[in-house]
């Protein structure tokens, strides 16, 4: 099984965003229904880019105004959001 048999997860677009963004530590933030696949998709995420520190929120993840507040504060350089629909 692979995240892509089940969901159309963009993951080369989650790469590029990362560069572009010159980003060096990462929050993931993931519905529950695809907090199974976060080993997968870290996998394919550290592929393209083995040095970047790679987090995953364990919290709640109701949709796009259920986002970790203060990321900044937290340390991290960008959070990558993944949710039923594209939103930018």
């Amino acid at each position: 099984m692979t995240l892509n048999e089940y969901y159309d997860l963009d993951v080369s677009g989650i790469v590029a965003t990362i560069k572009k963004e010159g980003a060096k530590r990462v929050l993931v933030q993931l519905p529950d229904g695809l907090k199974p696949s976060a080993e997968e998709l870290q996998e394919a995420i550290r592929e393209e880019l083995p040095h970047l520190e790679l987090f995953f929120w364990g919290g709640s993840c109701y949709g796009a105004c259920d986002v970790p507040l203060h990321v900044d504060r937290l340390g991290f350089d960008l959070l990558i959001h993944l949710g039923h629909a594209a939103w930018r």
